[in-house]
């Protein structure tokens, strides 16, 4: 089993991470701590292979943290998990050998995706030596992600972020299929098939609306988790 720790302030944002983790085969917590300090001290009582990193914590910046785990010898690779979305941090991050950097809020799919990357960049790079830059560079591409997760046949980016948009400015309030429309300016029936998109990636939930006359129509809302 690879041994991650999920270093993260914010107890339910800590709570969705671990619950992530633990959802993905030959994954498991080996702690939850809210602090830089809390991190290093556990990592020194026990193994860890892989951290999810919150750059902002109560007692200093996560990439202080990196540098502290290096000097004290603690080798565990890094994947930072953070709103922090000023390049310059990104930078800093690879310079100090963050090996993935994926900004919140996130989907359940979208770190699995990265679990799963590191996981075969760690099995490629086990043990021996390269037979030649092939395998140096098949090692190094399984940290790289797709251009882009294809979209479904039919959809658009441009429509699709449209209507995420829309989605995300109703806020708690939600949205129907028939008001999604009018804000992303397409048809309903258009406004639907993004919004069921969006339900089946985890990043927008859907309940029925009632209190209206005949059927209850679908009210959409961005996912806390999304």
């Amino acid at each position: 089993m690879i041994r991650v720790l999920v270093v993260e302030d914010d107890p339910v944002a800590a709570d969705a991470h671990r619950m992530y983790v633990e959802r993905v085969p030959g994954f498991e917590v080996a702690g939850v701590v809210a602090t830089a300090t809390a991190a290093l001290r556990l990592m020194e009582r026990r193994p860890v292979d892989l951290v999810l990193l919150d750059l902002h914590l109560p007692d200093g910046h996560g990439l202080r943290m990196v540098g502290r785990m290096r000097a004290a010898g603690l080798t565990a690779d890094v994947i930072a998990v953070t709103s922090a979305r000023d390049l310059e941090v990104v930078r800093q991050a690879v310079s100090m050998g963050v090996v993935q950097y994926l900004l919140k809020p996130f989907t359940f799919p979208s770190l699995r995706d990265r679990l799963e990357r590191w996981s075969r960049y760690r099995s490629e790079l086990s043990g021996g030596e390269a037979s030649g830059q092939d395998e140096v560079d098949r090692a190094l591409s399984a940290l790289r992600s797709p251009e882009g997760a294809a979209l479904p046949k039919g959809l658009s980016a441009p429509t699709l972020a449209a209507v995420t948009a829309a989605l995300r400015a109703a806020a708690a309030e939600g949205l129907t299929a028939t008001a999604a429309a009018r804000d992303a300016g397409v048809s309903r029936i258009t406004a639907r098939r993004y919004l069921e998109h969006l339900v089946d990636t985890e990043r927008a939930v859907r309940t029925p609306q009632y209190g209206q006359v005949g059927r209850p129509e679908l009210c959409y809302r961005w996912s806390a988790q999304g």
